[in-house]
């Protein structure tokens, strides 16, 4: 399939799964368009104050966690890579719990998650640097190390929390977009990191195929591969602060992409963020939805669909 042709579709289904986030949720109030173009208050709070912060966060997130899940995966030149690998996800966990386990709240959260991000983000930058600068295993090999570091204190901050916050740490874990009401800063990001990713399309397609090819072809190798870590880091750093730990969306719709119109980024990065932000859109209307109105987190339903997905990619793979 052409690639333009995928990007149509993709953002015509984005905005289908927009207007599905906005006409349906845990309220009962479905279907709203009639009433709230009548000039409803109550209407007009449900959807404009909760239900569309909460759809363009749950797509600004899908697509900025698909943009790094591409560059990690040029980067480390390994299709199972994703934004979480290296680590960041891990230190903004350790950031904002520890943040919620003192009793604060709000943007003390963002900044603790922002905070343990970064904080994770140059430990592994700074240990993986050693002699002939950073290699890719020596990269990989730090992050997983740095990752099970935070897992290892993400359970003894969830250990020593008393029950009251126990569960709002858990769903922040799990993803949830329950208490977004700012989703412009992700989304602008987003847009803004479609083009500066697509200016290094040709290097990423060049480093992809291997370092010494891009050294070749004259693409700066060690400049590039620190910016792509830089900017993968930070495009995750941001979903997590956001939305928490959501996994398998950075994963899978890279390799769905692929799968249909093949492996040059020009036109993976687009189509990869669209199909992200589509598809955290749809599992964030499944988790308002599916057992309303109580809501599920929205990282276990992306679990959920990941899962079955990517296996059936690995076995189309192998065949």
């Amino acid at each position: 399939m052409p690639a333009s042709l995928l990007i149509g579709l993709l953002a015509l289904a984005s905005l289908l799964a927009i207007a599905a986030s906005l006409s349906f949720g845990s309220s009962g109030i479905d279907a709203p368009w009639q009433r709230l173009a009548a000039g409803d208050p109550l209407l007009r709070t449900i959807v404009l104050e909760l239900r569309l912060p909460r759809a363009l966060a749950a797509f600004g997130a899908g697509s900025v966690l698909a943009l790094a899940g591409v560059l990690m995966q040029a980067l480390l030149r390994n299709p199972l890579a994703d934004p979480y690998v290296l680590g960041v996800s891990g230190g903004a966990a350790v950031g904002a719990l520890a943040v919620m386990l003192v009793g604060l709240s709000g943007l003390a959260v963002d900044a603790g998650a922002t905070a343990g991000a970064f904080g994770a983000m140059l430990l592994v930058f700074a240990v993986a640097h050693g002699p002939g600068g950073w290699t890719t295993t020596r990269l990989l090999l730090t992050g997983v190390v740095v990752a099970a570091g935070c897992g290892a204190i993400v359970s003894l901050l969830l250990s020593l929390s008393d029950d009251l916050r126990l569960r709002g740490m858990l769903f922040w874990l799990l993803g949830d977009f329950g208490y977004v009401r700012t989703p412009w800063m992700l989304v602008a990001l987003g847009l803004a990191a479609i083009p500066a990713c697509l200016l290094a399309a040709r290097p990423l397609d060049a480093l992809a195929r291997g370092e010494l090819q891009a050294q070749v072809l004259g693409v700066p190798v060690r400049g590039l591969r620190m910016a792509i870590y830089v900017m993968a880091s930070v495009l995750t750093a941001a979903a997590v602060t956001t939305a928490g730990s959501i996994g398998f969306v950075g994963l899978v719709t890279p390799h769905l992409v692929r799968l249909v119109i093949g492996s040059a980024h020009r036109g993976v990065i687009p189509a990869a963020a669209l199909a992200g932000g589509t598809l955290l859109v749809i599992a964030d209307l499944l988790a308002r939805t599916v057992v309303a109105p109580r809501q599920l987190p929205v990282g276990a339903l992306t679990a959920l669909i990941g899962v079955p997905l990517f296996l059936l990619l690995m076995r189309r793979r192998q065949s």
